[in-house]
């Protein structure tokens, strides 16, 4: 018995293998065979489970076989790989595509912006507005900085704007908001948000004045007005807007005032802007290509 049950587990592990190989094969344009097999596992019953994006009446498999699949569903079944190559499950999977597919016709925010705190694309050039909500002792928000420059510079129709979001776990958030600040003022705010989150694990007071006369403020100034509590009730205007938006964590993105429900890398940012622009142009609905 124990013999037969072992044989009757490898038929039905060998099927499960053969229909997620099946699933995977010959999708035009698309090749997952270098994911590890149980990445592929997860990501064949993705497709196998799934329906397409756009909303035809076919499985994410089906219509990713046909070759004409829209534009949209192909960024998610990319997203799906990245997401099974990391080892999540396929029903983690599913439910987060399914967050964000949905993310697009849900109401969305709008935020006061501040031009002198943007970077990117002006005017009716920018198709795509990326609000970041973030705090400069923040080490995610660190991490995502790199991601924000390169998003400017590799897609030209984007807007990139920083909205604080001081966190009362970090000490000097709100020293270090007030700088952004104060230098937005003396229109130097990029350089001073890339000076204070470059030098994130040594922030203070002392440091933070620093930081500012190397980027060609007034130091003494900017005690001053820290002193006198200048920016903290914008800061705190700022904060309060994010939490009404939904903000939870940081840092926390927003493309034409929907949230971003993805983990934030380049591939996500690159998709969702690819997505929006998609969204924009068909009015508020998926396109066929």
């Amino acid at each position: 018995m124990k013999r037969a049950s072992f044989f009757v587990a490898c038929l039905v592990a060998f099927a499960a293998f053969a229909g997620g190989e099946r699933a995977l094969a010959d999708l035009p344009g698309l090749d997952f065979s270098k994911l590890p097999a149980p990445a592929q596992r997860e990501l064949a019953s993705v497709f196998s489970d799934e329906f397409d994006y756009c909303g035809r009446p076919l499985t994410l498999a089906a219509s990713l076989k046909k070759g004409d699949a829209c534009k949209h569903t192909r960024r998610m079944a990319s997203l799906a790989a990245g997401y099974a190559s990391e080892g999540q499950a396929s029903t983690e999977i599913i439910n987060a595509l399914s967050r964000y597919n949905t993310s697009f016709s849900a109401k969305r925010s709008t935020f006061k912006i501040d031009e002198r705190a943007c970077k990117g694309a002006k005017g009716d050039a920018a198709k795509v507005t990326v609000v970041e909500f973030a705090d400069f002792e923040c080490p995610y928000c660190a991490a995502a900085k790199p991601m924000m420059a390169e998003l400017v510079k590799s897609k030209p129709g984007v807007r990139v704007c920083y909205a604080p979001f001081p966190l009362s776990a970090h000490p000097n958030a709100i020293p270090a908001g007030q700088a952004a600040l104060f230098a937005r003022d003396a229109g130097k705010f990029w350089a001073m948000h890339d000076a204070l989150f470059d030098n994130q694990l040594s922030l203070n007071e002392a440091t933070i004045k620093e930081l500012a006369k190397k980027v060609g403020l007034d130091a003494d100034a900017l005690g001053k007005a820290m002193a006198a509590g200048k920016y903290k009730e914008e800061l705190e205007a700022s904060k309060e807007a994010g939490k009404a938006a939904g903000v939870d964590s940081t840092p926390s993105v927003y493309v034409n005032g929907r949230k971003l429900t993805l983990g934030i890398s380049m591939d996500s940012l690159a998709a969702t802007v690819d997505d929006e622009l998609d969204w924009v142009s068909g009015s508020g609905a998926w396109a066929s290509n």
